[in-house]
């Protein structure tokens, strides 16, 4: 989108664009692992940033998880509304400072078919050219753990 950005998304104008790299990943439920992702974060006109993230696993293999939603600008920081193929719903809200966004589920919801998630917490920093993430989830019984970490490059 061409424009001029509304300055209610300045504070998260740091994520924009399509960001490619390597993550790792681990959980007590399942074997650690390494993934590939794409993330875009994009102003589609409106006041408010969409988000898009899809991943492989392995690096080379096929298509593993994807997730999109909307950033929406909130007084001292964003929400964020997100939607999993796995059933899964998130609302989060939280603070940005600087460069980091940092968000805490408010409200996770699973279809009946889908596994139990019931906290995720989610954290963005802009690190120069780079964006770093960590989700944490508590999910299947376990308690709030580390589960994706990934450093992204701009392209």
């Amino acid at each position: 989108m061409t424009g001029t950005l509304p300055p209610t998304l300045e504070p998260l104008a740091f994520l924009l664009g399509t960001w490619h790299g390597e993550g790792r990943g681990r959980y007590p439920t399942i074997e650690d692992f390494t993934y590939r992702e794409e993330a875009r974060f994009a102003w589609p006109g409106k006041p408010v940033v969409a988000y898009e993230q899809r991943t492989w696993v392995p690096l080379d293999g096929p298509p593993s998880h994807a997730e999109v939603g909307y950033l929406r600008p909130a007084p001292g920081g964003a929400e964020l509304v997100l939607a999993h193929p796995s059933g899964i719903v998130e609302v989060s809200g939280g603070t940005i400072t600087g460069t980091c966004l940092e968000l805490v589920s408010l409200t996770v919801l699973s279809t009946p078919t889908a596994k139990s998630v019931t906290e995720v917490r989610r954290t963005y920093e802009r690190r120069g050219d780079r964006l770093w993430y960590r989700l944490d989830m508590a999910a299947v019984g376990e308690p709030l753990l580390l589960h994706c970490e990934a450093e992204l490059h701009p392209g």
